[in-house]
C-alpha cells in the first residue's frame, strides 16, 4: 500500500499492487489493473520511489531494520 494525494490535497492509501500503468501527462496517471484511473500530485518518479519502498518492507529482514515500523510514509 502507497500514499498518494489527490489535485484536491487529500491523501489516499492505494494497492501498489493493483497498478498496471503510471504516465505522465504532464500529471500522473495510475491506471489500475481493475481499469479505475487515479490523477495523482505525485511525480512519476515519486510513485515509483513509493513501490520500490513498499516492495522492500513487504521484504523486510532483521539485518538491521525495524520490523515494527509499518508506517506509509516514505
Amino acid at each position: 500500500m502507497i500514499e498518494v494525494t489527490r489535485f484536491n490535497g487529500s491523501n489516499f492509501i492505494l494497492n501498489a499492487e493493483l497498478i498496471e500503468t503510471i504516465e505522465a501527462t504532464p500529471d500522473t496517471i495510475l491506471t489500475l489493473t481493475t481499469k479505475s484511473k487515479y490523477v495523482v500530485k505525485e511525480s512519476v518518479q515519486d510513485v515509483v520511489q513509493k513501490i520500490f519502498a513498499y516492495k522492500r518492507r513487504l521484504h523486510v529482514t532483521n539485518f538491521g531494520e525495524d520490523l515494527d515500523d509499518l508506517s506509509f510514509k516514505n
